[in-house]
């Protein structure tokens, strides 16, 4: 009975430091962090196996807020435990009780819903974007379960929250991939922001659906400990069982539990403040005492400590030279012919590094056979590294921020025009500062045939948006790469590898002619001058690099010296691509096959910013188009086709010499 006091004593403890912080902040979400006081307690004072002097150690036990408005909970239970936070890893020091007041404050590493790169580095992703905590647990369980570490995940889970389709997409990868080592635990205090959730979020429905999808289900009361025990206890015994289902926890709890204030009328996101609190913490002292009086003074939590690290995986290897993989999977004849699309050429490359490092894997949404993801996922050495996903994107792309969280360099593959399902994902993703490579195939109108709801037309200008942030690292927010052949698509997977951050790379569905040599070398942020003149100056990416350069034999015909850049990375070197269109006259024509507000705007962004005078005309898809047999014909329906091109350039110095 001493040790439910205990756990009694300790989470009203932390409920009222939720209430005192939350006042302090003037904003937050109180009453539902004191629906899991009890759970939270139990955790990190007891069933976790984990070190508050290292909470970011390899093998330490996880815990995912997915319920990201909770987090004060936490933050009280980390200041009573001293966890070592701060942005510098050499610089950390232990979170006090003190600094519960700073929360949310602009200088406080104590954010307002969780992210590990604000300086708390318990967590593993930044959460509070609902419905995706229990993906990014799953990664962190294919990681440690490629490390063998041994690793717990433990995932928090709201009930209103569980209604996104990500957890049910979670919940299948968990069951598709039987991964023992995630727990889901669903908090359900039965409100969600305006009023109570649907009956279909019910514990007993909640209960019903899991079992039904094939979980082992515990249901428990969220606040009394020896149930919250035992089912903890029972999810550890689950490691031993080879044959065991994943287990899930369905915890009955109560939003402002203790203090009938709080529990009366509608607190979501409301602190409570001066009377209010007084009262509030008057009910929860009079809780306490009711109780924890089997409390002995001896009665202390230990917290089991981690394993030991595993040794570290060896320096990875080079990315061999395009030609030599080539070469060793006998397309000679292709190097040959000078021709492969560059899909086919990503394909080659990553799985030419799966080979030579060993924490590079690779995540599908079931069409590796497009993607050419296949080539990784078929080498049975490889196999265990390749995750698929099925058709569920979202998850996917939340699934590699845990991987990536687990220290593995996770490559997403899918059709470009899938990847907009994941917007929120990898913002998310670029906010916990992961490290992942998104590859969108079938990218832009080449691809004709399947028509526009295949295509991706509005990408480059949302992820562009993200080029023009420094993300916590000081580096853009994410790089987008438009390889224009086979060569650069090769090269700028390895180039991707070795990046830590956010990577976005279009490919391509048809067969487009080599340009480029083993010779060059691709940086991100570079861009390539493949030709040069000195009347006009045309920059073009992925496929419209090869209409550019018919267009720029028809300039020539025409009298027109033109310059050609590849501007393969955005974002790029401005300074030199102003040098080249000042070398042009100052007169630039963009060329994408995509939405506006792209490359054409980056261009002009980097145009206005000199002060200098420019003429720039942007060429994009300005209208939604429709299928079409063959690239050529709908380059002809959005207008950018070569002829297009040089019309463009012609009006361009002839208005200019008007």
């Amino acid at each position: 009975m001493s040790f439910e006091a205990a756990v009694h004593a300790q989470a009203i403890e932390l409920d009222i430091l939720s209430l005192e912080m939350c006042d302090a902040s003037g904003s937050g979400h109180p009453s539902t962090a004191m629906s899991l006081g009890h759970i939270v307690t139990m955790l990190m004072f007891h069933s976790m196996r984990w070190s508050p002097e290292y909470p970011a150690y390899p093998t330490s036990d996880r815990l995912v807020l997915s319920e990201g408005h909770a987090v004060p909970i936490v933050y009280a239970a980390a200041a009573k435990l001293g966890v070592m936070v701060g942005k510098d890893p050499d610089a950390r020091r232990p979170l006090t009780v003190n600094d519960l007041s700073t929360l949310r404050e602009a200088d406080s590493i104590l954010d307002g819903h969780p992210n590990p790169m604000e300086g708390f580095p318990f967590f593993d992703a930044a959460t509070g974007s609902l419905g995706q905590g229990l993906s990014v647990s799953a990664g962190l369980g294919e990681a440690a379960k490629l490390d063998e570490t041994g690793r717990r995940i433990y995932c928090i889970i709201g009930d209103g929250e569980s209604r996104e389709g990500q957890i049910t997409e979670a919940l299948d990868y968990i069951i598709d991939h039987n991964l023992t080592n995630v727990l889901p635990i669903f908090n359900c205090n039965g409100f969600g922001q305006v009023e109570g959730v649907s009956a279909q979020q019910s514990p007993e429905r909640t209960t019903a659906r899991l079992e039904a999808i094939g979980y082992t289900v515990h249901s428990i009361d969220g606040h009394k400990p020896a149930e919250i025990k035992a089912a903890f206890d029972a999810f550890a015994e689950l490691q031993d069982n080879a044959n065991a289902a994943p287990m899930a926890i369905v915890a009955k709890t109560v939003k402002g539990w203790g203090s009938p204030t709080l529990q009366n009328g509608n607190w979501h996101g409301k602190p409570a403040s001066g009377t209010n609190l007084e009262k509030t913490i008057a009910e929860m002292q009079e809780m306490r005492t009711e109780l924890t009086s089997a409390l002995a003074s001896t009665d202390a939590f230990t917290i089991q400590p981690p394993a030991e690290a595993p040794a570290k995986a060896g320096e990875p290897g080079d990315l061999p030279a395009f030609t030599q993989t080539m070469k060793a999977r006998d397309m000679t004849s292709v190097l040959h012919a000078g021709r492969l699309a560059t899909r086919k050429a990503y394909g080659l490359a990553l799985h030419a590094l799966g080979q030579v490092n060993s924490e590079v894997v690779c995540l599908d949404a079931d069409v590796s056979n497009s993607t050419f993801a296949e080539n990784f996922a078929r080498d049975p050495q490889l196999a265990d590294r390749f995750f698929e996903c099925k058709i569920a994107e979202q998850n996917m792309i939340s699934v590699a921020a845990g991987l990536s969280a687990g220290g593995k360099i996770p490559f997403c593959t899918t059709f470009a025009k899938f990847v907009t399902r994941a917007y929120d994902q990898i913002e998310m993703a670029i906010n916990s500062g992961a490290n992942i490579k998104i590859i969108g195939s079938h990218a832009g109108i080449s691809l004709a045939a399947d028509g526009p709801s295949q295509m991706s037309l509005p990408d480059i200008a949302w992820f562009r948006s993200f080029t023009t942030v420094k993300d916590h690292r000081g580096n853009p927010g994410c790089y987008i790469l438009q390889p224009a052949d086979a060569y650069a698509a090769y090269a700028l997977t390895g180039v991707m590898a070795e990046y830590e951050g956010v990577c976005y790379m279009r490919t391509l569905r048809p067969e487009t002619e080599f340009i480029y040599s083993d010779d060059v070398v691709f940086n991100l942020g570079g861009f390539e001058v493949l030709n040069e003149g000195r009347d006009i100056l045309l920059v073009a990416a992925g496929y419209m690099v090869h209409e550019a350069n018919k267009a720029i034999e028809l300039l020539d015909r025409a009298g027109i010296s033109a310059s050609l850049i590849d501007l393969y990375s955005l974002p790029f070197d401005t300074e030199k691509l102003l040098d080249i269109a000042n070398e042009n006259n100052g007169y630039i024509v963009t060329i994408e096959d995509n939405y506006g507000a792209s490359i054409g705007s980056a261009v002009a962004d980097a145009l206005a910013d000199s002060g200098e005078g420019f003429t720039l005309q942007q060429m994009h898809v300005k209208r939604i188009p429709k299928s079409a047999k063959t690239p050529d014909e709908i380059l002809s329906m959005c207008n950018l086709t070569a002829d297009d091109i040089v019309n463009t350039c012609l009006n361009v110095l002839q208005v200019s010499t008007v």
